[in-house]
């Protein structure tokens, strides 16, 4: 899992496998739903991935040079959301730009990053964003690295940790079933299903935004 967009492309790789093992057993309004829940996964992943990977606007841009801005990495805390943000001191004023989560984050102490184009550099590791850079400060608690860093805090940040913490907002899942069932009905089984595929696509949808384990 070393590529910082490796776990969100998991989780979406599995998400869609749970979407997908239903069809077998829906009758067709159902596999229609199971169909679109599919096309929004792949859709929105795709364009959280272009974003990332600088296909689309995202990060500061410095047009064709390369520059250097001064930049220290925080962490929000917003209910149970937790992500990793750069803050960028350019231009006499400040600029946040979310960041997928990347090991390296953890230990990185206030230094300069290396923006050109569309991407961002912090100590000649590229970093990818989670989202568009902006000029106000992220909701929440922002969480400031320490001056030393934690020799075990990279040891808590393995795939069961993450996928532990982005599961906290399956407890919808159950709330979606029933509202399936009151919708379109289908019993028990259909309860089921729908309760399994909302809970891992909410557990999608957190790591595909970018979460902090850390």
């Amino acid at each position: 899992m070393g590529h910082p967009l490796a776990y969100p492309a998991l989780v979406t790789i599995g998400t869609l496998a749970i979407t997908i093992a239903w069809v077998p057993f829906a009758d067709p309004e159902q596999v229609a739903m199971l169909g679109t829940v599919a096309a929004i996964i792949l859709g929105y992943t795709g364009f959280r991935f272009a974003v990332a990977l600088g296909v689309l606007p995202a990060g500061l841009r410095g047009g064709s040079d390369e520059r250097q801005v001064a930049v220290r990495r925080v962490r929000q805390q917003h209910r149970l959301e937790s992500r990793s943000w750069l803050e960028f001191a350019a231009e006499g004023k400040n600029w946040w730009l979310p960041v997928y989560f990347d090991p390296a984050l953890v230990t990185l102490t206030p230094t300069t990053a290396e923006t050109g184009g569309r991407t961002v550099s912090v100590d000649g590791r590229r970093m990818y964003p989670a989202g568009r850079v902006r000029d106000s400060e992220p909701v929440g608690r922002l969480i400031d690295n320490p001056e030393r860093a934690d020799p075990e805090a990279i040891g808590r940040t393995g795939v069961g940790r993450r996928v532990l913490l982005d599961a906290q907002g399956a407890v919808v899942g159950p709330f979606a079933g029933l509202l399936w069932v009151y919708v379109a009905g289908g019993g028990v089984g259909a309860f089921v299903a729908a309760t399994i595929v909302a809970a891992a696509t909410a557990t999608w949808l957190s790591a595909v935004r970018g979460s902090d384990p850390s």
